[in-house]
């Protein structure tokens, strides 16, 4: 029994320290993408990211010997769609917002996962549910109408409509991962479609060439969001999904630590009131769902 006990702590441990690792790279990532944003724009910012996430699952897809043939294409185009559009809103909101205002109203996604499964499954919201979205909208508005300035608003939208895609993104990686489809061919072809994509977004607009400082940046924003990943989905597979998701808002965290190191960015007490109940709704929305979020963009 004591044996037993002791691996448990120990495993509820590492899948901690894997999640909190989790959310550390993608707070990182948070800041290349401002950083970044300061010369090149968000579709350029979002090619990088997926081309260099699309050469890291070339290997990884042969090494695992899973073959690209895919009987649910709907399925792998409707999340790579609604995965690449969320991406790409995510980045316009950091460049807009606060990094903890903009990695808040992402994590929305939960909320709005609940509410795909209610109207596509037909899946019976409980009272509960119903309570715990309520509140987590409750927190959107709060935290949209006393934090943002009126040249922010725009922003605030943009950072809802990331989370709203973002959540059906996770609705099709469900349908995907319940039919059998591997994780490796989502993820590929997630990158994919999001390379090619932006790609073509890049030929409408002025090409801006990299140099030093925003080679590295780019490197930064793909590396930390590879890395995210990997981290991420060791915590999901090492434990208790609640428990990853709890500890996945910690991004939140460091998203508000991080704006106030780099631009002296706060948040009032309203704000972070908002951001707890947004929180503790998400958290309650995962534990209805039973979502794997691990294939976050």
């Amino acid at each position: 029994m004591r044996i037993e006990l002791r691996v448990f702590r120990h495993r509820l441990t590492m899948q901690s320290l894997w999640m909190i690792a989790a959310s550390f790279l993608f707070a990182s990532m948070g800041v290349c993408v401002k950083l970044a944003a300061e010369t090149f724009p968000p579709s350029e910012i979002v090619f990088y990211r997926s081309f260099i996430s699309f050469l890291m699952m070339l290997p990884v897809v042969r090494l695992h010997g899973v073959s690209l043939a895919t009987p649910h294409w709907r399925f792998q185009l409707w999340r790579s769609a609604a995965g690449f559009v969320s991406l790409l809103l995510y980045f316009y909101a950091i460049f807009l917002l606060p990094l903890a205002t903009a990695a808040t109203l992402a994590y929305t996604s939960p909320l709005f996962l609940a509410i795909y499964l209610g109207c596509f499954r037909k899946m019976h919201l409980r009272r509960g549910m119903v309570v715990a979205l309520t509140i987590g909208f409750a927190g959107v508005a709060l935290l949209l109408r006393p934090t943002l300035h009126a040249e922010q608003w725009l922003g605030g939208v943009i950072g809802l409509g990331s989370g709203m895609l973002s959540g059906l993104a996770f609705y099709n990686i469900k349908e995907l991962s319940e039919r059998g489809e591997p994780e490796a061919r989502t993820v590929f072809y997630f990158s994919l479609f999001s390379t090619l994509a932006s790609g073509l977004w890049m030929l409408l607009y002025e090409f801006h060439p990299l140099d030093l400082r925003g080679g590295l940046l780019m490197f930064g924003v793909g590396g930390f969001a590879t890395a995210a990943q990997l981290a991420m989905t060791r915590a999901y597979t090492r434990g208790n999904t609640l428990v990853s998701a709890s500890l996945a808002y910690s991004t939140v965290i460091f998203a508000s630590l991080f704006g106030m190191l780099f631009w002296q960015e706060t948040l009032s007490p309203g704000a972070w009131l908002a951001v707890a109940l947004i929180i503790a709704s998400g958290l309650v929305s995962t534990w209805f769902s039973r979502a794997n979020p691990a294939e976050q963009d």
